[in-house]
């Protein structure tokens, strides 16, 4: 075989062959306790990461900068995602059921009644089929309630601590006056008179039961057809004269909680709540001190996290293949690739990647070397 030859078949994508070669399926880059990341893992995540940044429509520039920092942590974000995952399992947590309510919110919110069209809607939007899809929703979730559980239940801000951020803080709370709102859509779009007049009666039905005293978000999330949905209906704080002169004399002067009588809009009828009317001036510590916890518990916890992350990869066995690089890495812990004789080759062959998929199911059940064993009937119970 010529050169040339040799060069094409080494520079062939995934699945191609060459005469006396096997199907080329990826590269392995790293192996973290039995599971495996590819170098198509990392440029997915690159792709996505792009995607999230040009929808921000930065400028150009910008992007390019952040996007060149952000690619030198792929290699640890994919390592950090996989750690939090096997300790959810070690710790026996279960998300189905969050899972689950996302899905059907999801589904709920784009009207998709039927689940094999609501299936494709994944596929056409993701890219992912369901089945890819929802084990994703899993992996985060399940990371989330790991970082909730290890770390950030463990983190206490006293009182103090928020007192002196206020103090040193004054001029980040001094604001203009503002109303702060939640909504409600009921849609009209497409529908014909009867259905219109039908949607006009389910407004001034939601609007009596708010009055009666009816949890708000809860009737956000049952009928509203707002993308604020997600977020229980809550609107970013609204200045004077930043709402159109209709909707801001229908809610500028009442007191907080009122709720208005449906509002005909482009859309079809919509149903504001007053949170709260903030004056101008320095905001009262009660107004923002859930702001200030917030921002405290984020400085705090970044380190946490990753001081948690460094004690799962102390107890893990982490194979990094050359050049790439973890850059959350503990000083001293070897991660040489040096492994031969489990990995034969460079690339695995798609024979190869369905045994190590049964492998991987198997190894959950087993002590792996280099990890400690943890009583996972205790941690269940909590």
């Amino acid at each position: 075989m010529s050169v040339f030859r040799l060069g094409l078949c080494a520079a062939v994508a995934a699945v191609s062959l060459c005469p006396g070669q096997q199907a080329i399926v990826e590269q392995i880059v790293a192996k973290v306790n039995g599971d495996i990341i590819t170098r198509s893992d990392l440029a997915r995540a690159r792709q996505e990461l792009e995607a999230n940044l040009r929808q921000r429509k930065l400028p150009a520039s910008q992007m390019a900068g952040i996007l060149a920092q952000a690619e030198k942590d792929l290699l640890r974000d994919k390592i950090d995602s996989l750690l939090f995952i096997q300790r959810g399992k070690e710790l026996n947590l279960n998300v189905d059921s969050e899972v689950t309510k996302y899905l059907a919110q999801i589904q709920s919110e784009n009207k998709i009644a039927d689940p094999e069209k609501f299936q494709a809607w994944i596929r056409e939007n993701t890219g992912m089929s369901y089945e890819d899809f929802r084990a994703e929703l899993r992996n985060n979730f399940l990371s989330q309630r790991v970082v909730g559980q290890e770390v950030y239940s463990k983190v206490n801000i006293p009182r103090r601590q928020i007192e002196e951020y206020y103090e040193k803080n004054k001029q980040s709370f001094t604001r203009k006056e503002r109303v702060i709102l939640r909504e409600i859509l009921v849609s009209t779009q497409g529908m014909d008179p009867a259905a219109a007049a039908a949607a006009e009666k389910k407004a001034r039905d939601i609007v009596a039961r708010a009055r009666k005293g009816e949890r708000f978000t809860e009737l956000v999330r049952e009928f509203s057809e707002a993308v604020s949905a997600r977020q229980g209906g809550l609107l970013d704080p609204f200045e004077k004269g930043i709402l159109s002169p209709q909707l801001e004399a229908l809610v500028w002067d009442k007191e907080k909680g009122h709720v208005t009588d449906p509002i005909r809009v482009p859309a079809g009828w919509l149903i504001l709540r007053v949170e709260d009317h903030q004056k101008e001036g320095l905001a009262e510590l009660s107004e923002v001190e859930g702001e200030i916890r917030d921002k405290l518990a984020q400085e705090i916890m970044m380190p946490k996290v990753r001081e948690y992350l460094s004690e799962l990869r102390k107890n893990s066995f982490i194979e990094i293949r050359q050049p790439w690089v973890d850059t959350g890495a503990v000083p001293g812990q070897k991660t040489d690739w040096n492994d031969p004789a489990l990995l034969r080759a460079e690339t695995v062959t798609k024979e190869e990647v369905a045994a190590q998929a049964r492998l991987k199911r198997l190894l959950y059940f087993l002590p792996i070397p280099g990890t400690s064993i943890t009583d996972t009937s205790k941690s269940s119970s909590k």
